[in-house]
């Protein structure tokens, strides 16, 4: 790149984005991806949301079996052919934007073209034969979420779930739940506070997903405003916007609240009147803050919402 004097703004585009988007679909990726494309779609000036994800994974078919929801660790795909026989089949389908450059100067069409396909590899299926037919990412909004949440449903064979809330403020407080038998099957563990402002962070709640799968709780939905772990099982919304420490309607569940995830319709709803939920925000009080002073604090300030990438944005200036 560097010798032919390219840059990557030379090739990281709309077009860059949208086929970024397409292979986490079709491999069953991680719900990180859309943090991350966004918060780069910011920093290179390239229009993207969160829309965008739901939309392009809605017609982009899951074909990479890969683990934790498929049968193959990730480096069977490598071995299958690798990301150059994904992008062929994707290609194939009219999935991708063909003509989209790639860092070698080249299209995604002629890089993908060369690919060297293992025979037998079952890593990596054929479009007419693919494990579903949507990819493995959707975004919910409703009541709950506003600005959207990110749901995987790679391999989660149901598309409707609704349950009492169990309500925790931090991981701490859920991951105690678990450890107490207090959670059962059918209920709905709600995180908040572990959003990009209220951890400060956004961290992965890997401890109560793992203790979840580990109680043999399988049958049980989560919601949170921080992240999740790839390995979760079950019904998993993350990244639910706007977060509770900036007065999102997830601040206002209550113990015993019915929620309802609808794949079909897109929605992630708590079954509270409109009223009811302006009254609960308008009596809400944000917590006492962590950090006052230092990088966390600065952090706090100028962190965006998840839904736009959790990016940092420099104050105003006067």
């Amino acid at each position: 790149m560097l010798k032919a004097g390219r840059r990557p703004l030379d090739f990281i585009n709309r077009a860059s984005f949208e086929n970024a988007i397409a292979a986490v679909a079709a491999t069953g990726g991680s719900t990180n991806a859309v943090l991350h494309l966004l918060a780069l779609a910011r920093e290179a000036g390239v229009d993207l949301s969160i829309d965008d994800f739901d939309r392009i994974s809605a017609r982009t078919p899951l074909i990479a079996d890969l683990k934790p929801a498929g049968r193959f660790p990730a480096t069977y795909m490598y071995l299958s052919g690798g990301a150059q026989l994904l992008a062929r089949r994707l290609v194939e389908g009219n999935y991708l934007h063909a003509k989209a450059l790639t860092p070698t100067g080249r299209t995604i069409e002629e890089e993908s073209a060369n690919a060297e396909e293992t025979p037998g590899q079952q890593a990596i299926r054929r479009i007419d034969d693919p494990i579903q037919p949507n990819g493995g990412l959707v975004i919910l909004k409703g009541n709950l979420a506003p600005a959207g949440c990110v749901v995987k449903i790679a391999h989660l064979g149901r598309t409707y779930y609704r349950g009492p809330a169990r309500v925790y403020d931090g991981e701490k407080a859920a991951m105690d739940a678990v450890k107490a038998q207090s959670i059962k099957s059918g209920d709905v563990v709600v995180i908040r506070y572990e959003g990009p402002k209220g951890g400060p962070g956004m961290r992965e709640m890997l401890g109560v997903t793992a203790a979840l799968v580990g109680a043999g709780l399988s049958d049980v939905g989560l919601l949170t405003d921080g992240r999740f772990s790839g390995a979760t099982k079950g019904m998993m919304a993350g990244h639910v916007a706007p977060e509770a420490w900036s007065r999102g309607p997830i601040a206002a569940v209550r113990e015993g609240d019915m929620i309802e995830f609808d794949i079909e319709k897109r929605t992630l709803t708590v079954e509270i009147s409109d009223e009811e939920m302006q009254k609960r925000l308008a009596e809400w009080r944000r917590p006492e803050p962590r950090y006052k002073t230092g990088v966390y604090a600065k952090y706090i300030g100028t962190v965006s919402c998840a839904s736009e990438g959790a990016v940092t944005r420099a104050p105003e200036q006067d």
